[in-house]
């Protein structure tokens, strides 16, 4: 029955397991509500970050950019050049750059985009501090002298059965207790050799019955010594990595101070091309005024049928018209562009209400540049130039350490120990008596010195064939040749740098005394047309021509001007010396007090030694010395370096003795009237613009501007369009007191040195005004502040603080 009864309940399982089949089935959950928010069908998904970040000021609020449909602002913001220049260091953690290629008066399409497309290659002030105190820095290649400690202890525990018989001395189970500790200090010296004292002491409690005591202490002082004789011998080899590291150290240096470099000239050439695009706008005016006149007087002629008011005399004033207005818009839209470059590289927001005004006039003093000592100049303070040598030192620090490779491995190891066993490691009462006596102790035993040891080995480790050492140095080798290889083609390529720079500076000269004249004599053309226009003697196009050429004329003095002073940057930037012509020092930031005194302290103490000059140091010399430095006071005035000569006064002719001047004809001519030195402009609020834009006559009550550029009524106006109301505003450029511009109004001339203004960084307050303005370089942190331009006062030079 209960057979049958098993084989019934097994066919009844079989049947139905093949009816339900395998499908299985999901568990059951007592709580469950249906709610499948914390379901997640994906493994990764774009997220935003969580990071403790506040934005600047400059970026949450920033104003509605300026266009040519919307040109309002609330007021100019004259800013000169030394304070522009102290603006962008100060507000430059991060180092700026448009870093593109383009011609003069060029307005990049594309906005700024280094910094979020290529972070990591940005040079930032942090840059030094990462590198000093870097894997690869000064303080990690000296911290393999520093003395190591170390300490171990170890506890072993064994109850274990063994193989002997009953009678034997040994127990059928071995039940002990060890204990081992071991102290040591480590330290390595410049020579390669490593010292070691080290304590060793071992507790041991055993059932052993051969023992005499069951418990016992061992302890030993030993004194360990390793020299290498061969390979790792000797400070050179040894000081190597710490030469190195220091020589990182200066290229980042120069990494750091070829950024601001590039900083300062970039914003100077933003500067100067502002001012440039307010002299192209003010072109544009004239010449749109000028045009708007003409159309004015062709129009009354075309409406009586005079002569001279023909319909192809009507329609080509309308054209110039509408010429000179594309003009505007367009000079309109570069200014603002430009603005806007400029404050980006002074790292301000891109419109705060204020339309930035560049105050400083270029200078028109003709400036030469001896060659010879521009040359040794730039060879000698080219940061491209330095950087290379230290790579250069680099390589051959780099070529000792494979070299020593080359040698084989021999370590003479030298060591010696006092030891000492008791029943105990040490006691308050103590005996006298020596192991194995009742109550020794390790410590009396040691201290008695009656067991020491010693030992003496030696470690040979010779690569047979030495195929990776003599590769390695092999590789070495080439790799210096090939950085000097480069310094060679780097001084030829920086020797031909200054030589286009001083072409460049002679040719602005020569084409702004070119342009000037131009731009009289298509001034007194424009005149002369408009009185025989009157009379008679003159058709139109002839005047509508020389309006253009006269608004061109104008465009091209400015443009040649601009050029030249940005030649005389450049000839700063090829020889070395920009920083020094713009005021800017990089020095070493304040440390902590406690360093101060150690260094005082330390040079107390050399003071009072006694100098044995016994031999050489190991590796050599490997710096000159500072990079001279002379803040505020650019070096071309020094004796020692390239002299500026200033040269004519307002009275000389611009044209030396054998310069010739053709006419039409091909024939020798002299000018009856030729203009003389270049003139200082006049800045353009003394023109006929003096006064802060009023934008209730000048904005349209309608500012949406038809399709159809409609034309010109006979009044001059115009339906429902008006010229944009930044032409009446931003040509009114505020005059200067220039103090970069040599001045021409004495045959003696006296030149004056840009100076730079002093802008405090810290947060906290000092007693007196520090002698220079500090950007401090800290490896554990970095305090710069953004100073608003309330702050900038003109007293000292800027000041690059490094640390």
């Amino acid at each position: 029955m209960t057979r049958q009864l098993h084989r019934f309940w097994a066919w009844t399982l079989i049947a139905s397991v093949l009816a339900t089949g395998c499908r299985p089935v999901e568990p059951f959950y007592l709580h469950e509500d249906g709610d499948l928010s914390h379901y997640v069908d994906v493994a990764t998904d774009i997220e935003y970050t969580d990071v403790d970040f506040c934005s600047l000021d400059e970026v949450t609020q920033a104003q509605p950019p300026r266009t040519v449909n919307n040109p309002q602002f609330d007021s100019f913001w004259d800013l000169s050049l030394e304070e522009a220049v102290s603006l962008a260091l100060n507000n430059s953690k991060v180092i700026r750059s448009y870093g593109q290629v383009r011609s003069f008066g060029q307005i990049l399409g594309n906005p700024p985009e280094r910094i979020t497309s290529a972070p990591d290659g940005v040079v930032t002030v942090y840059d030094p501090a990462i590198q000093e105190t870097g894997q690869t820095g000064v303080e990690q290649a000296l911290a393999n002298f520093d003395a190591v400690f170390t300490h171990n202890t170890t506890w072993d525990r064994r109850n274990r059965p063994q193989n002997f018989n009953a009678p034997t001395i040994f127990a059928q189970i071995l039940q002990q207790d060890q204990v081992t500790s071991t102290t040591a200090i480590t330290k390595r010296s410049a020579v390669g050799s490593q010292m070691t004292i080290r304590n060793v002491t071992l507790y041991e409690d055993s059932n052993q019955s051969a023992r005499t005591r069951g418990t016992d202490v061992f302890t030993g002082w030993e004194g360990e010594w390793r020299q290498p004789l061969m390979r790792g011998r000797g400070t050179q080899v040894n000081r190597v990595p710490v030469v190195l590291a220091r020589i990182r150290t200066d290229i980042a240096l120069a990494d750091f101070e070829f950024g601001v470099r590039n900083l300062v000239s970039e914003v100077e050439r933003a500067y100067w091309e502002l001012y440039f695009f307010y002299r192209n706008m003010y072109a544009a005016k004239i010449g749109h005024d000028s045009a708007l006149a003409t159309w004015q007087r062709t129009n009354a002629l075309f409406e009586k049928g005079a002569p001279g008011g023909e319909a192809q005399n009507h329609a080509r004033a309308s054209e110039q018209y509408f010429f000179f207005r594309a003009r505007v818009e367009e000079a309109a839209r570069d200014v603002f562009k430009q603005e806007n470059r400029l404050r980006y590289l002074l790292g301000l927001t891109t419109t705060d209400g204020r339309m930035v005004r560049p105050k400083d006039e270029p200078t028109t003093a003709r400036v030469t540049f001896d060659w010879y000592t521009s040359l040794d100049e730039s060879l000698h303070r080219s940061v491209e130039l330095r950087r290379q040598k230290w790579r250069i030192k680099q390589r051959e620090m780099e070529l000792i350490g494979a070299r020593n490779q080359l040698l084989p491995q021999v370590d003479l190891v030298g060591l010696y120990r006092f030891l000492g066993i008791g029943e105990d490691f040490d006691s308050f009462n103590r005996r006298g008596a020596n192991f194995p006596a009742d109550g020794s102790t390790a410590i009396d035993e040691l201290l008695e010195g009656n067991y020491q040891e010693g030992q003496i080995q030696i470690d040979v480790t010779v690569p047979l064939g030495f195929r990776r050492e003599l590769a390695q140095v092999r590789n070495q080798q080439l790799l210096m040749v090939r950085e000097q290889a480069r310094l060679e083609d780097m001084e030829l390529e920086v020797t031909n740098q200054l030589t286009d720079a001083i072409q460049d500076l002679e040719a602005q000269y020569k084409l702004a005394q070119t342009n000037l004249n131009r731009r009289v004599h298509a001034q007194k053309e424009v005149e002369a047309l408009k009185v025989a226009m009157d009379a008679g003697t003159a058709t139109l196009d002839l005047l509508l021509d020389a309006q253009r050429r006269q608004a061109d004329a104008e465009v091209a003095y400015y443009q040649s001007l601009i050029e030249y002073n940005l030649a005389i940057m450049n000839v700063h930037f090829r020889k070395g010396s920009l920083l020094d012509y713009s005021g800017v020092v990089l020095a070493e930031g304040p440390w902590p007090a406690k360093a101060y005194m150690d260094a005082h302290q330390r040079a107390r103490q050399r003071d009072a030694s006694y100098y044995l000059d016994y031999g050489f140091s190991r590796p050599n010399v490997i710096s000159n010395g500072s990079v001279p430095q002379n803040p505020g006071v650019p070096d071309a005035f020094a004796a020692s370096q390239s002299e500026v000569m200033v040269q004519g006064n307002p009275q000389a002719s611009p044209f030396a003795a054998g310069d010739v001047i053709f006419d039409a004809a091909g024939n020798d001519v002299m000018l009856s009237d030729p203009q003389s030195a270049l003139e200082s402009p006049v800045p353009l609020n003394e023109g006929p613009f003096t006064t802060e834009p009023n934008y209730d006559d000048m904005i349209p009550s309608d500012p949406q501007q038809p399709n159809a550029l409609p034309s010109p009524n006979a009044g001059g106006s115009f339906d429902g369009a008006t010229l944009p109301p930044l032409v009446e505003q931003a040509v009114a450029i505020a005059p200067v007191s220039n103090q970069r511009q040599w001045e021409l109004n004495a045959p003696q001339v006296e030149t004056k040195v840009r100076t730079v203004s002093t802008v405090q960084l810290f947060d906290a307050p000092q007693a007196e005004p520090t002698p220079a303005r500090q950007l401090t370089r800290q490896p554990a942190r970095r305090t710069v502040q953004r100073a608003p331009a309330s702050q900038v006062t003109d007293v000292e030079p800027i000041k690059i603080i490094l640390k």
